[in-house]
């Protein structure tokens, strides 16, 4: 039996259990020790803690409900996509979640970025993981990438980085190697099209002018951004990316279909070329319209 020695803390934002101490009793009543929760030895059948034995109102779901999912630590958040531990006398929910981030977070790695490209082998490898727990955690990442990802609808007006940064967010920011991507804009700025046009190393991808104008012409386009992937999170530009920036903005002069902005995206952030370098100075883009346009409005 489990009696909780005292209050539990309204939150815990951090990726340990975070629990209070509790009160161990024996099966005569006596006390047998106290330890934390996250720290105890749940292999014995005496000091299984189940979230039942939680006191109503600091088990995960209560939590959730009475202060918001928010304030649940991560661990809290696993054990109610879980449900149900590995079944008596073995882990909680609460304890199975633990077990799960210690395993993720082996070498000091980011325990989200782990949790978020985990796959089902690796789920199926952790102790207390079957099929049903594995595809319940699956399918509620699938589904927070693709409300944090999801892009504009045909037709959105694109008018800013950060804009264009979330209408690419999907398809680049998160993949393990390089991309290149074209976005296709009508002279209103709307978005016509995003193309995928070549696919790299971790380190590198390379795009040549000529299919990304093709792509561009093909689409209708009047305007593009262009934009790829940093994997390693870094945004700082390449001297390759600024080169073939530079050469972009020269061919988009000859072709009329000017180069609004090549952005860098990667780790959850993006940096804009056009913001933060002189090319766009070195090599103005003419752009023929009296409208409101990305490089007005940057200029």
């Amino acid at each position: 039996m489990v009696k909780p020695s005292h209050e539990a803390l309204p939150s815990h934002a951090d990726t340990a259990i975070g629990l209070e101490d509790v009160t161990l009793w024996d099966t005569t009543g006596e006390v047998s020790d106290v330890i934390h929760y996250a720290a105890a030895d749940l292999s014995q059948p005496e000091c299984t803690l189940r979230v039942r034995d939680m006191p109503e109102g600091e088990r995960p779901r209560d939590r959730l409900f009475h202060y918001g999912s928010k304030v649940l630590s991560t661990a809290e958040l696993l054990a109610i996509l879980f449900g149900t531990g590995q079944g008596s006398p073995r882990l909680s929910s609460v304890g199975l979640a633990q077990q799960v981030l210690q395993v993720l977070c082996d070498g000091n790695a980011d325990v989200l970025e782990q949790l978020q490209h985990i796959t089902a082998e690796e789920l199926l490898n952790i102790a207390g993981i079957g099929p049903a727990k594995a595809a319940t955690v699956l399918a509620a990442i699938e589904l927070g990438n693709r409300i944090f990802n999801r892009g504009p609808v045909q037709r959105t007006v694109i008018d800013d980085p950060a804009l264009a940064a979330a209408a690419l967010s999907e398809q680049l920011m998160w993949e393990p190697r390089e991309h290149f991507a074209v976005m296709c804009l009508n002279i209103r700025h709307q978005l016509l099209s995003t193309k995928i046009l070549t696919r790299g190393t971790p380190t590198e991808t390379l795009a040549d002018p000529r299919d990304i104008f093709s792509a561009a012409l093909r689409a209708g386009a009047a305007r593009i951004i262009v934009a790829h992937n940093h994997p390693s999170g870094n945004l700082e530009p390449s001297s390759e990316d600024l080169r073939l920036t530079r050469q972009l903005l020269r061919s988009a002069n000859i072709i009329s279909v000017p180069v609004l902005d090549h952005l860098i995206l990667g780790g959850g952030n993006y940096q804009s070329l056009r913001q933060t370098t002189s090319l766009w100075e070195e090599e103005p883009q003419e752009i023929s319209t009296g409208k409101t346009t990305l490089a007005n409005k940057e200029s």
